[in-house]
């Protein structure tokens, strides 16, 4: 019996923190529990050694010490912020003007201005709740098909998972060991071309289906010509700033993405100020929550680092890389079995829990394969985008079921969804077919880390060694002289007693 636990501690340890949670335990206390009672069990029968556990205390200080993680209090605090400062009444309401008169309308505001909250809030809850509060009765008092309102809604809101500043992807970041600037300088075109997608799927359905998202009527249009232009601008002008405080200065290199957060949520907080929707009540909520969330990620992050050192300390890394690099076909092989599991395993766990559980199994895999990191990270990110929106545990359906008006039955809500689901995956296969999509840093910096990876990168060159090198020559040349010197006074005096 003792043989054949050492012999497959890893997949036991594995199997018994999938039971764990699909008996519903906290995900944080699963994950330390198991590394810790199998920890116990490996130092039994010698397996592993008591010193293991001495590198725990050291871990949990790193995870404290991580300015990286940082950067999630402020961008959760900037997105509860924004929600409660009337921003996306502001823009859905202008928003919806301008489209109005199209069929489909109301439809592309929604995905519009859930790609600029996105962009601005990167919290999904924010964006959900905001747009099925302002939205969904509009849409269905204006005779909208239940299912294509509620489903736009949701799928909408969870751009922000996607769009930078995204949580997800400063988790992923931190996982993968990659940079959070270049993570969100490769998610950008994906998230774009998802957005289009989504208006793409509205446009087709407006034609095939057109009482299914009718235009506004025209005593619905209350601005039009300069007024409407007027608006728009006035409207779309406060998100941009921030967009640009925010991304802008990631991307340009002036910024941080942690001082970017900061300056994320000081601007938040500022266009709160200026609408006068802001109370100290408010301010104490948003505190509140960011706190919890913020206490949520870091346990669960503990939790992992306790799982992830007796994980590894029984080669359970080893193990997981050998059942996946055996798979047949390779890095195309590898991809497929790796998004399907992912989507899988979406229908039980958040991407909080896939980030911290999955993500470290499969990193060094894909490393050992080839496979560019950053582009991996977007590309688990966008598959993780589904665990909001599977039918019946998808968080944003639960989000939308809670401000829904009783006349959308939670069906509704589910059917509303699929179409949107099926597009994440299309999504996922593009981003496979053409991995130039995810697109980071300039093409200097990706020609140099292919090189590093195949071992063809030229030496990196020592400037120190060099300024030495360059000190060192003229006392060379100076010494060389002199001794130049000292050879023709030897034979001028050879010469000499020759005479």
């Amino acid at each position: 019996m003792a043989e054949f636990i050492i012999a497959n501690m890893a997949p036991l340890m594995f199997g018994a923190l999938v039971l764990f949670l699909l008996f519903g335990y906290p995900v944080a206390f699963a994950l330390a529990a198991n590394g810790i009672v199998f920890g116990l069990i490996g130092i039994e029968l010698g397996l592993l050694t008591p010193a293991l556990f001495q590198a725990l205390p050291e871990r949990i200080f790193g995870i404290m010490a991580n300015d990286t993680l940082l950067a999630i209090p402020f961008f959760t605090f900037m997105g509860l912020i924004l929600e409660r400062s009337g921003m996306a009444e502001d823009l859905l309401d202008t928003i919806g003007q301008l489209f109005g008169p199209m069929r489909g309308g109301l439809a592309y505001a929604v995905i519009f201005v859930g790609a600029l909250l996105a962009a601005t809030t990167g919290v999904v809850a924010a964006s959900v709740i905001s747009m099925g509060l302002i939205s969904l009765p509009i849409m269905l008092r204006y005779g909208y098909d239940k299912r294509l309102a509620s489903g736009v809604i949701a799928a909408s809101g969870t751009l922000a998972q996607i769009i930078p500043p995204s949580l997800v992807l400063i988790i992923m970041a931190d996982q993968l060991g990659k940079s959070v600037g270049d993570m969100y300088e490769g998610a950008m075109i994906p998230g774009l071309v998802l957005t289009a997608l989504y208006v793409g799927y509205v446009a087709i359905l407006s034609v095939l289906k057109p009482n299914s998202c009718p235009a506004l009527p025209p005593e619905a249009r209350s601005l039009r010509g300069f007024k409407l232009m007027l608006r728009v601008l006035t409207t779309l002008v406060p998100p941009l700033v921030l967009i640009f405080l925010v991304l802008g200065t990631i991307f340009l290199g002036i910024a941080t993405p942690t001082e970017g957060g900061a300056m994320g949520a000081a601007g938040a907080m500022i266009l709160a100020l200026a609408r006068k929707r802001i109370t100290m009540k408010l301010l104490k909520q948003a505190m509140e929550t960011t706190g919890k969330l913020s206490s949520f990620v870091v346990f669960i992050l503990v939790g992992s680092t306790v799982f992830g050192l007796v994980f590894r300390g029984v080669n359970g890394d080893l193990w997981v890389e050998h059942l996946l690099l055996g798979l047949p076909g390779g890095q195309v092989g590898f991809l497929i079995v790796v998004n399907i599991l992912v989507f899988v395993l979406a229908f039980f766990l958040d991407f909080f829990e896939l980030s911290f559980i999955i993500v470290p199994l499969l990193a060094p895999v894909a490393d050992k394969l080839g496979i560019d990191l950053v582009w991996f990270g977007v590309l688990l990110a966008v598959n993780m985008q589904t665990s909001f929106m599977h039918p019946p545990f998808g968080f944003a359906l639960f989000y939308l079921r809670s401000v829904a008006p009783s006349s959308v039955k939670t069906t509704d809500i589910y059917w509303g969804a699929i179409p949107f689901v099926c597009i994440q995956i299309i999504m996922v296969a593009l981003i496979i077919i053409f991995p130039n999509i995810v697109s980071y840093g300039d093409d200097a910096q990706r020609e140099q880390q292919r090189l590093e990876k195949e071992g063809k990168a030229p030496a990196a060159i020592d400037l120190d060694s060099l300024m030495k090198q360059s000190d060192e020559e003229p006392d060379a040349q100076k010494e060389g002289a002199e001794e130049e010197k000292g050879a023709a006074d030897l034979l001028k005096g050879l010469q000499s007693n020759d005479k």
